[in-house]
């Protein structure tokens, strides 16, 4: 039964043309999507449904979040590069993180999250039941991946204990909504014992695989001093290659052969143009990658790297670091990117069947736009018109006014309509400090700061 029509100004379908529909409508029946097409049609075939008229609005997929950390540490860890900055302020906030502070960061972030046009992400987190409650509540699609460290240099992350544990109690949780999959914070964070296991657990569960990957020049020597190679072959000597799906973040320091590699076992990758900018880590080869037929999503990686989790201002940086890197004015082009942040997303993590696009029979997972704003201003639609254009290089997620998951409208005028945003801020001061706090006594106790995974066996 259908239970509501969308009518907006331009409907962006996300399906293998790049259909834009003027004067557009979406059918939505529970959590699914009936039919995409003209409103005038629809309005006629579904006569006596509910219409929701979005004037001065456009209707597109909703974003995919392909990395993110979520966290509390925005603005407080900044003007290093990556691995310094690891152990002088993110591994030393591990050590001392509690399950309460990693909750109220999950929500806090999912929370951002939805309200600027994310309606699914990929969260390497800790205490990830607490995440799990937060996605419940928020109502946005997750991809959860503990965030592990099976080493005794690393024993202050989560464990694969605790993955089981997890993938046991939430994957497929929340209607369905929340999926688990196995991680690892960096190979040389678990040992190879470690890396049996986890692989052994994604094939259990027929979940995927997420760890970071040749994000930084230095790895590429402690990837080649511990294992004798470059990352990408050293993961498939280590077999983090064989679940039944890999996600691999960053991939800035690539050659060639691991492209090749990558593209031949179906690997996929989530660039993360802004964290790559701010800790000085280079840009990654993704029109390498994409020509070779991997699958390239679009992350934001953690609100520390970034500041902020806005997939739109995502887009922008990653048309602008492309151009920029390579000196080439046409490169990545907006249609691209956007397919990037969409259905190549889902692509990317295994659900471009359900999510990604604006067709039928796909999870009706869609956000509205204002069009009514300076940054819109003029729109144009059609094949020669610059709808495409300003979606990547104009909107930010402060144009979001809509945003459904499952049929459900959890973002309405854009507001959030799952939880009180005030309560979301208040419980994030109240914890905050405590962590600040533990954080800075261990530091004050460890002067050389944590343990650098560079250099250690």
């Amino acid at each position: 039964m259908i239970t509501m029509l969308l009518h907006a100004d331009h409907v962006l379908t996300m399906d293998p043309a790049n259909q834009v529909i003027a004067d557009g409508a979406v059918a939505i029946e529970g959590d699914r999507i009936a039919a995409v097409g003209p409103a005038a049609e629809l309005r006629t075939r579904y006569a006596g449904v509910p219409v929701r008229r979005l004037t001065n609005r456009l209707l597109m997929p909703g974003l995919v979040n392909a990395h993110l950390h979520s966290g509390l540490l925005r603005g407080t860890a900044e003007g290093l590069p990556v691995w310094d900055w690891l152990r002088m302020y993110i591994d030393p906030m591990h050590r001392v993180l509690r399950p309460e502070d990693a909750e109220a960061a999950s929500f806090l972030c999912y929370a951002e999250a939805v309200l600027s046009g994310t309606t699914t992400v990929v969260d390497m987190w800790r205490y990830m039941q607490g995440s799990a409650r937060a996605a419940e509540q928020i109502g946005n699609r997750t991809v959860m991946v503990p965030y592990v460290g099976e080493h005794p240099d690393y024993d202050y992350f989560d464990h694969l204990d605790d993955t089981e544990a997890l993938l046991e109690s939430w994957h497929g949780g929340a209607q369905g909504r929340v999926e688990v999959w196995v991680g690892l914070e960096h190979a040389f964070y678990a040992t190879e014992a470690a890396h049996t296991r986890a692989i052994a657990l994604a094939q259990k569960f027929g979940t995927g695989f997420h760890t970071h990957s040749n994000e930084a020049e230095v790895e590429l020597r402690e990837m080649q001093r511990r294992y004798g190679c470059r990352s990408i072959p050293a993961l498939e000597k280590l077999g983090l290659l064989e679940a039944p799906r890999t996600l691999l973040a960053h991939c800035v320091w690539l050659d060639d052969d691991e492209i090749a590699l990558l593209a031949r076992r179906g690997v996929a990758v989530a660039h993360n143009p802004t964290s790559n900018m701010k800790l000085a880590s280079g840009a990654a080869p993704v029109a390498k990658l994409r020509r070779a037929g991997v699958a390239v999503g679009i992350g934001t990686d953690g609100e520390k790297e970034n500041n902020n989790l806005d997939m739109f201002e995502e887009m922008k940086f990653t048309s602008l670091l492309a151009k920029f890197a390579s000196l080439d004015a046409a490169a990545m082009p907006a249609w691209d990117v956007l397919r990037m942040a969409t259905i190549e997303g889902a692509r990317a993590i295994g659900k471009d069947d359900e999510i990604g696009s604006l067709e039928r029979g796909k999870k009706a997972d869609l956000i509205a736009l204002r069009t009514d704003t300076p940054r819109l201003t003029p729109l144009f639609g059609g094949v020669d018109g610059n709808l495409h254009h300003n979606l990547v290089h104009a909107v930010r997620g402060g144009d979001v006014d809509l945003t459904m998951v499952d049929g459900r409208i959890i973002v309405e005028d854009g507001q959030l309509k799952t939880a009180d945003m005030t309560d979301l801020i208040a419980r994030v001061h109240e914890v905050v400090p405590g962590l600040f706090f533990r954080r800075a006594a261990w530091l004050a106790k460890h002067t050389d700061g944590a343990i650098s995974p560079i250099g250690r066996d």
